[in-house]
């Protein structure tokens, strides 16, 4: 590829961004500076042990930015029956520790921390075979059964019914309804933070793919149906069953609001750990894109020449693993990979953060991660964008929306749902401190396929819905409605991400020169 000449001059930032002006170059990436790429060869489990990356590419050395497209499976875990809740369950922590010859060794663990056998590892085995073994030699050792660790077993329950609500499998019998995790977690959160929603006269369906849609028909569906928190209904309910209501009254009753003080404190520590791990703030990009900071102005990207020049080291370092001779369709498609892989890193570390994350057993924290992270990635994603474009590597590069719709099908259809929900958003008008304690309740959700301890996940997530509540109402006194407006936000981004899901299997079967980095292959795989 020709080097195209850099700019001698640098645009220094006296007045909001000009696009049309401006001309010049834009991405979807996050290398940190200071790295020559990030690490992609470890999946989220070692993430967050070690939180680090490596690029590994089929049949290449290691050297993409990008990574490479192999499967990753999940490290083993002690079998045995597991109990929803249960603080003796046999999950499995995974230990990454320096080990000889400069490689990482794996020690798994019991639940209490004690080390558990393993087979001897061979050292001249690579040390993702040596950690993730072949899947068609032990199917148990999948990220999806990992994943699937504490389902509740309908022969085990002596139940197979469906929600009444929505129709997905019931997980028992809930305020006096057969209801699932999600439709249960949903009526509680109405009942005990007296929620208010915006009425609708559609008489919406209610069903497992559109319950999030639309929230008051869903909670007249959940009254109409006899939900009520006061109501026990035992009927011809298996002995098990009653026991597990009984159990889970029993440890609602036990949960006691926060006090104001405790909540202030959470919301403090939240946007602490929020400001120190994510490196592009609201703030920040706010100021970029109005041109209010001393910094030089973004190389802005509008075209294909513009694009080859942020590529050449304006913007940042060349994409290895899409060289400029494929498809611009594909090279972006690459960049949006890296930018996601980058901002999974930084959201790991923030969870890690977050007081309670690490207290969860490991498979929850994968699990809350592998459903969570493109919701809150995509609830991020707004403050770096005004109408008419992003900024990306860090606000050293805006990439135009003429451009990225310029691009052919499906290309073309990646950012622009992104851009639509940014309008709605933004005019929201929140801060770092809004969106910290936003993208906190995001991540920790209780109604995520495959939880061990719904309950504790529950009781996270709780404390921070109400310090939420309470942080809106002291900083956006005029905005009475705008909580309720971001629980229906997170109706939305779930409705974004399977979307963006549905689109990106798409191009990963119809586009042959297109692959998946192998950490979005394991967060997308079983997903939808």
């Amino acid at each position: 590829m020709e080097q195209v000449e850099q700019p001698t001059s640098e645009m220094k930032c006296d007045g909001p961004l000009d696009v049309a002006a401006a001309q010049e170059p834009l991405m979807l990436t996050g290398v940190t500076e200071g790295q020559s790429s990030p690490r992609t060869d470890l999946n989220t489990v070692q993430i967050l042990e070690a939180t680090t990356w490596v690029a590994v590419q089929e049949g290449e050395s290691a050297s993409s930015d990008c990574g490479g497209m192999s499967d990753l499976q999940e490290p083993s875990s002690a079998s045995g029956e597991e109990v929803e809740g249960s603080e003796t369950s046999d999950a499995t922590g995974l230990e990454v520790s320096p080990g000889s010859k400069g490689s990482w060794g794996a020690t798994l663990q019991n639940g209490d921390g004690t080390p558990q056998e393993s087979p001897q590892q061979n050292s001249d085995t690579p040390v993702t075979a040596q950690m993730f073994p072949d899947p068609l030699q032990n199917p148990s050792l999948s990220l999806s059964d990992q994943l699937r660790l504490g389902r509740d077993d309908p022969n085990s329950m002596g139940l197979n019914v469906e929600c009444r609500i929505c129709g997905d499998k019931a997980s028992g019998f809930h305020y006096g309804v057969h209801a699932c995790e999600g439709c249960k977690g949903f009526f509680r959160r109405t009942i005990r933070m007296k929620l208010e929603y915006e009425r609708c006269e559609r008489a919406c369906k209610v069903q497992k793919k559109s319950r999030n849609k639309c929230q008051y028909c869903r909670f007249q569906k959940c009254l109409a149906l006899g939900m009520s928190h006061d109501a026990i209904r035992y009927g011809r309910m298996p002995e098990a069953e009653k026991k597990k209501l009984v159990a889970g009254l029993l440890a609602g009753e036990k949960l006691q609001s926060s006090s104001g003080a405790d909540l202030k404190t959470l919301a403090k520590h939240v946007n602490t750990a929020y400001l120190r791990n994510l490196n592009m703030t609201k703030k920040k990009a706010r100021s970029i894109l109005t041109g209010k900071t001393s910094c030089t102005s973004p190389f802005v990207i509008h075209d294909m020449d513009s694009l080859w020049q942020a590529e050449n080291g304006l913007v940042w370092n060349q994409l290895n693993g899409a060289p400029p001779n494929k498809e611009i369709g594909v090279h972006v498609f690459y960049r949006c990979q890296c930018t996601t892989v980058e901002t999974v890193r930084e959201l790991t570390e923030f969870a890690k953060n977050i007081p309670g994350f690490v207290d969860l057993f490991l498979n929850d924290q994968v699990t809350l991660l592998k459903y969570g992270v493109h919701e809150a990635i995509f609830a991020m994603l707004p403050s770096l964008m005004n109408k008419d474009g992003l900024l990306v590597a860090n606000g050293k590069g805006f990439v135009t929306r003429e451009f990225l719709r310029s691009l052919r099908k499906p290309f073309s259809e990646i950012m622009e749902p992104k851009f639509e929900f940014a309008v709605k958003f933004n005019a929201l008008e929140l801060d770092d401190s809004d969106l910290a304690l936003f993208v906190a309740a995001i991540i920790l959700c209780g109604d995520r396929p495959g939880l061990m301890n719904v309950k504790q996940v529950e009781q996270i997530q709780d404390s921070i819905l109400q310090a939420l509540d309470q942080h809106l109402q002291v900083h956006h006194p005029d905005s009475p409605h705008l909580f309720p407006k971001l629980l229906q936000k997170m109706a939305d981004l779930r409705q974004l991400v399977t979307e963006n899901a549905q689109l990106v299997q798409m191009i990963k079967k119809t586009e042959s020169e297109t692959s998946l980095h192998p950490l979005l292959q394991e967060i997308y795989k079983d997903m939808y």
